[in-house]
């Protein structure tokens, strides 16, 4: 299967996911959410980081499932088309 290379819009979204999750972990270790959620370690990493722009939906269910973030949350965010806005905000952690 020959995946199509990833477009602007692709990178942004994985590097707003990205700073979702890692703003959602908080103190927390990459290594206690991704165990709690079923991924290996280096997968959180490479998502947080925005090297994995385009993860497998289940992987992003089980780690927003584990932060307390809701689907709806997640979605929000992916679809915000400016970047600055992550430094104070735009994850609503579910309660």
């Amino acid at each position: 299967m020959v995946r199509l290379p990833l477009t602007p819009d692709d990178v942004a979204r994985g590097r707003r996911l990205g700073a979702l999750l890692r703003r959602a972990r908080g103190e927390r270790t990459v290594l206690a959410v991704a165990l709690d959620a079923g991924v290996s370690p280096e997968t959180l990493r490479k998502i947080e980081s925005g090297r994995v722009a385009t993860p497998a939906f289940p992987t992003v269910a089980a780690v927003a499932e584990v932060l307390g973030l809701s689907l709806d949350a997640v979605w929000a965010e992916l679809r915000r088309t400016e970047e600055p806005a992550l430094a104070g905000g735009g994850a609503r952690i579910a309660s």
